[in-house]
């Protein structure tokens, strides 16, 4: 199955996810929280449910990452080829009621994700990439009512004169950020939170998202994809490219940028 064929089932998978997590919004949570502590909600169970029922019916080669599954203990062996999915991103965002929530689905070959989908269902706003074809786009429902999506291509922005807008996480502020940030001419500073921060930076809407502390692969691997094939880069601290597969998904502190080239990061 060709790469383009591959995006559209996961595009269909992360809009009927987000059609059953939308469902749940500001309803019966069933809130609980995992061994780390983390929140995790009946969407989160019903999404991924969806997600790997899609994917595993057309695509039963690929092994799937997916967040729920590896907390219940379940992690298929990988290859060089695997999907991460994250089937509520920003699942604090959802718990408090904002819409800044995400369904994210990569595909990882050789490290790095080639195909993602982020969709938005609080807002209808899906964003997509496909980084071999150096095409990303958002995609947003058709105003006149008709059903379906309109899709529009997405580009990284030259940095502007008067200073960059850096994108922050909601629920994840660092100190740390301030001390970073000093090296740059910030002119605005955007938070919000799920990859809705790589998006903004694929769109041309913001220019730099540094991420100084953990975070797991299935968070950022579709924001990452749709960054890629919008024109932009996703470094570690050491200043190679952020790769995927790495024992226990976790990652290290990453720079994500537009145009912007990233100073260094000492983690």
């Amino acid at each position: 199955m060709h790469d383009r064929e591959i995006l559209e089932l996961m595009v269909a998978a992360a809009l009927a996810a987000g059609h059953a997590a939308h469902g749940i919004f500001k309803g019966d949570l069933k809130l609980e929280h995992k061994k780390d502590n983390s929140p995790v909600t009946a969407a989160d169970h019903a999404a991924e449910a969806i997600i790997l029922r899609r994917l595993g019916a057309l695509l039963a080669n690929i092994p799937i990452i997916a967040e729920e599954e590896v907390a219940a203990g379940r992690v298929p062996d990988i290859g060089a080829t695997f999907f991460l999915v994250d089937p509520l991103d920003g699942t604090r965002e959802f718990v408090a009621g904002r819409p800044e929530f995400t369904v994210n689905i990569a595909l990882v070959r050789a490290g790095t994700p080639v195909l993602g989908v982020v969709y938005a269902p609080a807002t209808g706003q899906l964003f997509g990439g496909d980084v071999a074809a150096a095409h990303a786009f958002r995609a947003t429902p058709s105003s006149d009512g008709a059903d379906g999506y309109v899709r529009i291509p997405i580009r990284v922005r030259r940095a502007p004169p008067a200073g960059l807008t850096v994108v922050a996480s909601r629920s994840h502020p660092n100190p740390k950020m301030r001390a970073y940030l000093t090296g740059y001419e910030v002119a605005d500073t955007v938070s919000i939170g799920s990859s809705l921060k790589f998006c903004l930076l694929a769109s041309g809407e913001a220019d730099l998202y540094p991420r100084l502390g953990t975070t797991m692969e299935w968070d950022t691997a579709a924001g990452h994809a749709v960054l890629l094939a919008a024109g932009g880069a996703v470094v570690s601290a050491d200043g190679n490219p952020l790769l995927y597969g790495k024992p226990g998904f976790s990652n290290p502190w990453f720079i994500a940028t537009g145009s912007v080239a990233p100073l260094p990061l000492v983690s």
